[in-house]
């Protein structure tokens, strides 16, 4: 029988698309069309912009007369989106749940794209103590801002958080706000986020909550 967690000692935060929803390869599909059409001298823009904000993939790629097209193609892509959830998400936030160990979602995406997937996903809502969005920080991963302020959310110092990332830009903050790091493979290589990962799984399913658990409560500042 599973031991049963009843204190605050530690917190999971999370990222949004390619950890909670299976929505990167229509991001890319996405990213890929705009770049081929506006910046075809960066080839590898849907890669490089993954984990990133609207506000910094526009200002930082593309030229002031492109974002509003970007940005109304963006929000009807986002209208239709079916938001399916990567398997293990609802074991996995239950198995949290149970523990008494919050979860704070820390997410690029802006209040827009999250009324969408409140009306597709509104189960997914309940677990969360709190979620961070790119309206609410002034710097984009991979600066440590989000995590910081989801560890502050969740009431836990970030380092006895675990972060669950699948974007190098994503890794890259939750190493640097100084959380336990968990890499989710098959957005990008697992080379890729492997340098900023504690540790590196191929899913959520079947994952090991009261190790997890046990390694967070443990861990002190460096």
């Amino acid at each position: 029988m599973s031991r049963i967690k009843t204190d605050y000692r530690c917190a999971a935060l999370f990222d949004l698309d390619g950890v909670l929803i299976d929505s990167e390869t229509v991001y890319t599909h996405f990213w890929s069309e705009m770049g081929r059409k506006f910046r075809p001298d960066v080839p590898t823009l849907a890669t490089d912009i993954k984990g990133t904000t609207l506000t910094h993939i526009l200002g930082t790629y593309f030229k002031p007369d492109t974002h509003a097209y970007i940005t109304e193609r963006l929000d009807e892509l986002e209208r239709t989106m079916p938001f399916d959830l990567k398997p293990g998400v609802m074991d996995l936030l239950a198995s949290l749940t149970e523990r008494n160990v919050p979860a704070v979602m820390v997410t690029s995406s802006n209040e827009q794209k999250m009324t969408s997937l409140w009306a597709r996903q509104p189960e997914l809502r309940g677990f969360f103590k709190g979620i961070v969005t790119a309206d609410m920080i002034h710097h984009s991963k991979p600066d440590p801002e989000g995590y910081l302020t989801g560890a502050a959310i969740a009431g836990v110092p970030a380092r006895n958080c675990v972060v669950f990332e699948d974007s190098e830009q994503g890794v890259m903050a939750g190493q640097r706000a100084g959380a336990y790091v968990v890499g989710v493979a098959g957005t990008l290589p697992t080379a890729v986020i492997a340098p900023y990962s504690d540790r590196i799984v191929n899913t959520l399913q079947d994952f090991n909550v009261d190790e997890l658990i046990d390694i967070l409560s443990t861990r002190t500042e460096l």
